[in-house]
């Protein structure tokens, strides 16, 4: 890669970073990074290497809360919420509002054009305010339990979940249409297309997850979590293409906190 190519994908980077975080990109380094809704979709391909950064500083509050409170249950279990609530301010409730605007389109039997309409509504129904509820209470225990084997064990699970499951969306936009109102969706750049370069080099951002998975829990721990993964990931593109025919930015938000949880879930069965 030379110097032109590698200021291109640092630029990308940073608009992702930007645009799925709460981290300012501003002043002149702003100018130099530049805009374009050709450049946010571009920016697509670093949303693996931006659950990077948002797993790194969710790992960090983790241990470190690990570290101050007192051992046992009740420790891990503060220590697990610390880092979620980390994680979610830095990425402003983004993936999580996407999981309850999904939950509320898809959650009952209405009709595509209805589904697509609620989805829109910046109001939190029932089925969304239920299910946020119980994914969040599920990813903090899921936390704790791999926290009270091991601080690292958890910290691990964490920094490598955000990345894998960041790539699940991906999967979405490289094998499904775009379904949204492209004038009333922020996502819809984001959402054009994936070519299949563009999906590999998304995959390489991914793959030292895995590594960090059997560093962390050792050399079996990947196949569980990621069978669970391919499971989650496989419901949402049966889920997606039966309901909707196609994908929206908000079912987006809720493959990634799907497979997150999938990922967490198959490291505690693995340690159990």
């Amino acid at each position: 890669m030379n110097r032109t190519d590698l200021h291109q994908a640092l630029r990308h980077f940073l608009i992702a970073l930007q645009f799925f975080t709460r981290i300012p990109v501003t002043g002149s380094l702003a100018a130099w990074v530049g805009y374009s809704p050709e450049m946010l979709r571009a920016s697509s391909v670093y949303y693996p290497a931006v659950g990077w950064v948002v797993g790194s500083v969710g790992a960090l509050a983790l241990l470190l809360a690990h570290g101050f409170l007192p051992e046992g249950p009740l420790g891990v279990l503060i220590a697990a919420c610390v880092s979620t609530i980390v994680t979610v301010w830095l990425t402003g409730a983004f993936h999580e509002d996407g999981l309850a605007d999904t939950a509320d389109g898809l959650g009952g039997h209405v009709a595509r054009e209805r589904s697509l309409q609620i989805m829109k509504d910046s109001r939190i129904g029932t089925y969304g305010t239920v299910t946020l509820g119980l994914a969040l209470a599920l990813k903090v225990l899921l936390l704790a339990l791999l926290a009270q084997s091991s601080a690292w064990a958890a910290a691990s699970a964490l920094l490598a979940a955000h990345a894998l499951s960041r790539l699940a969306p991906l999967v979405v936009i490289r094998t499904m249409p775009y379904v949204s109102d492209p004038d009333q969706s922020k996502s819809k750049p984001l959402a054009d297309s994936l070519s299949g370069q563009e999906f590999r080099v998304a995959c390489w951002w991914s793959v030292p997850a895995l590594l960090l998975l059997v560093l962390g829990h050792g050399i079996a721990s990947p196949f569980m979590a990621m069978i669970l993964w391919v499971l989650a990931l496989a419901y949402m593109l049966r889920l997606l293409r039966r309901r909707l025919q196609g994908f929206t930015g908000d079912t987006l938000g809720a493959t990634q906190q799907i497979c997150e949880l999938a990922l967490y879930l198959g490291l505690v069965l693995q340690w159990s």
